[in-house]
């Protein structure tokens, strides 16, 4: 399997999370909420909802806050489920980029994604263009002591994963879709802590980026997950740890 995209590591490295976290709340509240009206609003027999809530954990989301999201979808007031749109196009130097979105007005969204894609010197494609480039993976990450990461690799693949991405301090591992809670609960078991665990789109293949599109392209990402009713934005963009470093004090 090709390298995901370093993409999440940035996030993370960049403190993104901390720093909208009231942006990510409403995003996991309307996740959770679709998930609900999709499904068995107990999470035992509705697995979209039970990662929907781990995710809401994940993210140190309060329990009253998820229970009232559930109850919220779950009584008659709750209103229709908000549409969920998969927007494809390209990006700074060819890139491909998908957009998962959750919406009650999809012209809306549509237009709010595309003026992000035309600001930064991309263009939407059509449905299909670029989604043959992607595969649904379960995907784990997991911070990793120095020195650890080959150790937690071997544990994954005991547990069931598939294959496993090492980086400096930093694991992620690759399941099937439906595998994802299985391998995170024997990962805990076993004493590692797992940062987030959910079904994602992987790209087959990689761009490898220099520091001016990467930079370019992580930008228009940002500004992408900045939109309330998108949910996930996927690319094939890469780049070296040389190139991670330079670009996290730029973006």
């Amino acid at each position: 399997m090709s390298g995901h995209s370093k993409w999440s590591k940035i996030k993370r490295a960049k403190g993104v999370a901390d720093a909208k976290k009231g942006n990510i709340f409403t995003k996991l509240v309307k996740e959770i909420m679709a998930a609900t009206k999709a499904g068995d609003p107990n999470p035992d027999g509705n697995v979209r909802l039970r990662l929907a809530i781990q995710k809401a954990r994940d993210n140190n989301m309060p329990m009253d806050n998820i229970k009232r999201a559930i109850e919220k979808a779950s009584g008659k007031e709750g209103g229709p489920p908000p549409t969920e749109i998969v927007l494809e196009g390209y990006g700074p130097g060819g890139i491909a980029i998908l957009v998962r979105a959750l919406t009650e007005n999809k012209n809306r969204t549509v237009q709010e994604v595309r003026n992000v894609f035309n600001r930064n010197g991309g263009s939407m494609a059509e449905s299909g263009a670029v989604a043959w480039l992607f595969e649904s993976k379960g995907v784990i990450d997991v911070d990793a002591p120095p020195g650890k990461e080959d150790e937690f690799a071997l544990v994954a693949i005991d547990c069931g994963a598939e294959d496993a991405k090492t980086d400096k301090g930093f694991l992620e591992v690759y399941t099937k879709p439906g595998d994802v809670e299985m391998v995170r609960n024997c990962l805990e078991v076993k004493g590692i802590k797992v940062g987030s665990a959910e079904p994602k789109l992987v790209p087959k293949t990689t761009i490898l980026a220099n520091e001016k599109v990467a930079t370019q392209a992580i930008k228009m990402m940002d500004m992408l997950e900045e939109l309330d009713d998108v949910q996930d934005v996927f690319s094939n963009v890469d780049f070296t740890e040389e190139v991670m470093e330079a670009i996290k004090t730029q973006v």
